[in-house]
């Protein structure tokens, strides 16, 4: 078996504030990351694979802020917590909505399987009626059986890469700036 490989995400930036989505009105550490950066972090996360150690590495110029590197760590992590739990609660509407739908497309079924016992099927007209009602019937199933087989994975994925990522070791280093020449 081999080790988890490193999962590092670095990140460039001139000042800290790059991070931050500049219309947050929260506290430092409670601020939602750049859209850019996020998409940035999220996007080198899915590079690596799932039992890879996460490690999200920003790179700034300048003498060492601890202040700074602690509210970065505690912004970052806050943050993609903050996206777990909302993605948990966007998986749990889809499933409420599953089970709604799904409720409401089995009466649909048994209405249009009813309906179609009352054409009579010695019309030719009548059989086209049959078969497009048994038809509607269980088209009208089509959302749930989506829901319920297919569109709940891509949530659960991302809900377990933002969990990594809340439990990711946040690493912020300080470069020395060059004096102009």
């Amino acid at each position: 078996m081999t080790p988890p490989s490193s999962g590092l995400i670095e990140l460039r930036l001139s000042h800290a504030g790059q991070l931050f989505n500049t219309m947050d009105p929260s506290p430092f550490h409670e601020r939602d990351l750049d859209h850019d950066a996020e998409e940035f972090i999220v996007g080198w996360a899915r590079e690596h694979d799932a039992l890879s150690e996460l490690k999200v590495r920003v790179v700034l110029p300048g003498p060492a802020d601890p202040v700074v590197a602690a509210q970065i760590t505690e912004s970052i992590r806050h943050y993609f917590d903050y996206r777990s739990r909302i993605t948990g609660r966007d998986l749990l509407e889809l499933f409420r909505e599953g089970r709604t739908t799904l409720a409401i497309g089995l009466v649909f079924l048994a209405g249009t399987l009813a309906l179609r016992r009352l054409v009579p099927g010695d019309q030719p007209w009548g059989s086209w009626i049959r078969e497009g009602l048994t038809i509607c019937g269980w088209v009208g199933l089509w959302k749930p059986i989506d829901i319920m087989l297919y569109r709940w994975w891509p949530l659960r994925r991302q809900q377990g890469l933002q969990r990594r990522l809340s439990e990711a070791l946040v690493e912020v280093v300080y470069e020395s700036v060059a004096p102009p020449r």
